[in-house]
């Protein structure tokens, strides 16, 4: 999740040695993101750490065994948008960001994302992740479970050099992951409420790491309590936003800036967002009517069906709803912000819920 748009790290670097391309982390990382970094000396440090964080990313999986450095290190060369590290970097911002243990920390957050990139591409059968082959596809489901285990293995013994309360964080957060993937999986019970049980489930797989990213960097940068709390509310909320504005791009979009082609969530009968609230809306119009009635088959695979659905939630109540729901997230995280000192770490964290409230509008 919230997992597309920038170019992969090979796509931007040269070959270095010992098996792969290097990324560097570049300010067109930043503008992908609708992140605003106004200050060099903060846009300096932030693009050192994240540099920093993409060799120890390739260290950190190696192993004795040449053929799962291979199998880690697929994920990791095919690169993403280092979202989780990015907010490590920035949270370290408010307090002092060369700190030792910050970008062990961004590592710790990555190899957690990883992993469960690695599950879930074998729970949702998928044939490609960032453009690149799945490990699932390449090799076999069994190799892609054992490696996803592997990273996790990796991000706690990190952990424990940063001490107890980061293995305890990190344990926590990787629980709040599996129950969202089971959340999801079972899907809502008879007296759910099938919106909020999914708000829950991105909360859980998406917000919470994001949150625990945030948190890491007020931490390890040894900003002040309160800060550190106001960064991990901010991560979570905004978390939960980016991945709604994404459900919502897979609709509203022409193009592919979601990272996939616009309807692939309606013809594989996921129920985003948008989809929910179409139906469970009660408007009598007939395209709502008609809307709610294609819905209720399922996956739309037939392409006549899937293009009329595409067509009629992209005029809907529901779509201007989820919109509303979006910005609604992005305010809130915005809030989050308000114990944090005014600069520009804080206005760089903001901009981010500008771009998410109007990559939708």
């Amino acid at each position: 999740m919230v997992d597309s748009v920038v170019k992969p790290a090979g796509e931007r670097s040269g070959a270095s040695g010992s098996g792969g391309r290097r990324g560097r982390a570049s300010t067109s990382q930043f503008g992908a993101l609708g992140l605003n970094l106004a200050d060099p000396r903060v846009e300096a440090s932030v693009l050192g750490l994240l540099d920093t964080v993409e060799v120890e990313l390739r260290a950190s999986v190696s192993s004795a065994d040449p053929f799962v450095t291979e199998a880690a290190r697929h994920l990791v060369e095919a690169g993403g948008k280092r979202f989780r590290p990015l907010l490590v970097a920035l949270g370290a911002q408010f307090g002092d960001p060369t700190g030792a243990q910050v970008v062990p920390a961004a590592v710790v957050m990555e190899l957690t994302h990883l992993a469960t990139l690695y599950h879930d591409d074998v729970m949702d059968e998928a044939a490609v992740r960032r453009g690149a082959p799945s490990a699932n596809s390449r090799w076999t489901n069994s190799v892609a479970i054992l490696v996803g285990d592997y990273l996790f293995a990796r991000a706690a013994d990190i952990a424990a050099d940063l001490g107890p309360e980061a293995v305890r964080l990190q344990a926590r957060t990787f629980a709040r992951l599996v129950h969202g993937q089971i959340a999801e999986t079972v899907g809502p019970r008879a007296d759910d409420d099938p919106v909020a049980h999914y708000l829950h489930v991105i909360a859980e797989k998406t917000g919470s790491l994001i949150a625990t990213s945030a948190r890491f960097g007020g931490m390890f940068g040894g900003a002040a309590p309160e800060h550190v709390e106001a960064l991990a509310g901010y991560g979570e909320t905004i978390g939960v936003a980016f991945q709604l504005s994404d459900d919502l791009l897979d609709i509203a979009s022409e193009s592919v800036q979601s990272g996939k082609t616009p309807g692939t969530d309606l013809r594989e009968g996921v129920p985003t967002l948008p989809v929910l609230y179409a139906r469970e809306a009660d408007d009598s119009d007939a395209s709502s009517v008609r809307l709610r009635e294609i819905l209720a088959t399922g996956p739309l695979t037939d392409d006549a069906l899937h293009a009329e659905a595409l067509g009629l939630l992209r005029e809907s109540p529901a779509l201007k709803r989820a919109r509303e729901t979006v910005r609604s997230y992005a305010e809130d995280a915005r809030a989050q912000l308000a114990p944090l000192p005014p600069g520009p770490s804080r206005s760089a964290l903001e901009s981010l819920c500008d771009y998410i409230a109007d990559r939708t509008s």
